[in-house]
């Protein structure tokens, strides 16, 4: 039932735009003291942890979870079991995907956040929250800085993560100078 709650709360959160309404003020009176870059930003996302257990995602046509242990927190034994977006759903989150940033980390539950920060003065000048996939980071990058108004070319320096042809291509189209730290484990 809590998580329903903080369910509910986060939509009226969105729908109200108050943090939007909020942000955007900030961001005038900032631009008003003249402590925003035009030209030079910078771009990165991390996971934001859902508020759902791993023992909420299950098989998407499953009507029960299985009660091993009782009780409104049951024993969970997922050894052997594949699980995929395609067939499984956090049943207290089902917009919450599982995902693990990197090699050797646990996936989790989780939505991602993205920031586009200027350089001057490491103001946040946007922030995005998405769900969790491969392309999120990316996306959610070219969106931001699709949305800076003006027509002066800007430089955009994000990290590894963000070295692959369709978004340096689309850095470009979008009249931004792309300062990308290289990847050279994987080019995509």
């Amino acid at each position: 039932m809590a998580s329903l709650d903080v369910q509910q709360d986060r939509d009226r959160l969105l729908e109200g735009e108050v943090a939007h309404k909020f942000f955007a003020r900030v961001l005038e009176q900032a631009r008003a003291a003249d402590l925003l870059s035009k030209e030079h930003f910078s771009v990165d996302g991390t996971l934001i942890e859902a508020l759902a257990s791993l023992k909420s995602y299950r098989p998407k046509d499953e009507q029960e979870p299985p009660t091993q242990g009782g009780g409104r927190n049951p024993t969970v034994d997922f050894r052997g079991e594949k699980r995929s977006r395609e067939t499984h759903e956090s049943k207290t989150d089902p917009d919450a995907l599982l995902f693990r940033k990197s090699k050797g980390t646990a996936a989790r539950l989780s939505y991602m956040g993205h920031l586009l920060m200027e350089n001057r003065h490491g103001l946040v000048v946007d922030a995005r929250v998405t769900q969790a996939t491969g392309t999120a980071e990316r996306e959610a990058a070219i969106e931001m800085v699709e949305a800076l108004t003006g027509t002066r070319r800007v430089m955009v320096g994000p990290d590894k993560n963000y070295d692959t042809k369709g978004f340096v291509q689309a850095m470009r189209c979008a009249n931004t100078t792309p300062h990308v730290a290289q990847n050279d484990t994987s080019r995509s």
